[in-house]
């Protein structure tokens, strides 16, 4: 049997993102698996522009990742109580491409913040904007990862015992979902 293909998203583009590295520590806790990130770094989205150019090839690549992945893995900051302007950028126009990516994906949703509430509020939001789309979206464990700068080590892993621990089971359950 092949890897699973897993795909992660990161609501962040800081290089040293607390949601990026939860996003990789979501891949090595799922286990044995083929992992790539996508990279949202998309034009804001325009419908002039897509009316003149069509979809930017970077979010058709993404769009195919999704497709082509088992299961997917997002991770969201909160910002202002929600979660970021690329998140929710790259959904748009993801959402513009042919077909539905998402129908039917296993998908997990986690999400780190500076705040207390590690980012509570933006994934109880993230979970609203993936209704459209109809993922399966697993229920839990959830993950918020609060005060996350403190949160990961050296290596980018989870220091944590509790995350540890109900992140590995969210990825256990991820990969029950994944058919065949």
């Amino acid at each position: 049997m092949a890897k699973p293909k897993l795909f992660g998203i990161s609501g962040s583009l800081r290089a040293d993102s607390c949601n990026s590295k939860l996003i990789r520590e979501a891949a090595r806790l799922f286990g044995d698996c083929s992992f790539a990130e996508a990279d949202l770094r998309f034009s804001l989205y325009d419908g002039d522009e897509e009316a003149t150019s069509g979809v930017p090839e970077n979010v058709k690549a993404v769009e195919r990742q999704i497709a082509e992945a088992d299961a997917v893995v997002i991770s969201t900051t909160e910002y202002n109580k929600g979660p970021s302007g690329v998140l929710k950028n790259a959904l748009d126009w993801i959402s513009r491409c042919e077909g539905n990516c998402w129908a039917g994906k296993p998908v997990a949703v986690m999400s780190a913040a500076a705040g207390r509430a590690g980012g509570e509020r933006a994934q109880l939001i993230l979970r609203s904007f993936m209704v459209p789309f109809r993922p399966r979206i697993l229920q839990g464990p959830e993950i918020h990862v609060a005060n996350c700068s403190n949160e990961f080590d050296e290596q980018g892993q989870l220091k944590g015992e509790i995350y540890v621990k109900e992140l590995g089971q969210l990825m256990q359950q991820l990969r029950a979902e994944i058919p065949g």
